[in-house]
């Protein structure tokens, strides 16, 4: 009988674990996914929650930087804003649409966005010392 190189298949153990791109450190407050619970953001890259953004399923946070997150094709779309080019972006664990990415801005007051990334509360939770 000739020796095989894998082991009997009753011994192949399947796991299914999660893996995350990043992991934000614990010692800051974090928002991460309400879906699977991968790290989106940390808390000192928001932008500001006082202006009120808006996504497709209302409220939303404007964020310097993300993490686990994909980023789909860009296109331009009418916001409240005015006129912009945006990609959605999505939960890279999960494949949850989050929000979307801010390529360009047409009007000159809307430039600060360019870059950015909005993220909708309905997709967000906080995580570590909210307390």
């Amino acid at each position: 009988p000739e020796l095989s190189e894998e082991p009997p298949a009753e011994m192949v153990k399947m796991t299914k674990s999660k893996t995350f791109q990043a992991y934000l450190p614990n010692c800051h407050r974090t928002y991460s996914c309400i879906h699977c619970r991968a790290h989106l953001a940390n808390h000192d890259e928001l932008i500001s929650k006082a202006r009120s953004f808006q996504g497709s399923q209302g409220r939303a946070y404007l964020f310097n930087s993300v993490v686990n997150v994909g980023c789909g094709p860009a296109e331009e779309r009418v916001l409240l804003t005015g006129l912009h080019a945006v990609a959605d972006i999505y939960c890279e664990n999960c494949k949850t649409t989050l929000g979307w990415k801010y390529e360009h801005a047409f009007e000159s007051s809307q430039k600060y966005k360019e870059g950015k990334f909005i993220i909708e509360l309905a997709h967000m939770i906080k995580d570590n010392g909210w307390e």
